[in-house]
């Protein structure tokens, strides 16, 4: 049996990254990262441990001067190039799945 992922609430992302929490917010908010799911009954956002690799990521392209737009324009890029890549591994799979 394999686990659950981890999930982290917000107070644990900045107690990792030493990011505020308000940057943590306007990140979401502009859409660079992603809540995984909402905690029922507090709402509180949640995130995959896939937030850590994004945030240095974002951190990366800050340091080279580029605006929020500019690195949301390059994450959904990255985003849309590893979606295709998982769409054709799925689709190799399927394929030789099926040949005898």
């Amino acid at each position: 049996m394999v686990p659950p992922p981890k999930l982290y609430r917000i107070a644990e992302i900045v107690h990792h990254t030493k990011l505020s929490r308000q940057t943590i917010h306007n990140y979401t908010t502009f859409g660079l990262i992603r809540e995984a799911e909402r905690m029922p009954g507090s709402n509180y956002r949640l995130y995959g441990e896939e937030v850590f690799h994004r945030l240095n990521r974002i951190l990366e392209m800050k340091k080279q001067d580029k605006k929020m737009h500019e690195i949301l324009s390059i994450l959904r890029e990255e985003d849309a190039m590893l979606e295709s890549q998982m769409l054709e591994s799925q689709m190799l799979e399927t394929q030789q799945k099926g040949t005898p």
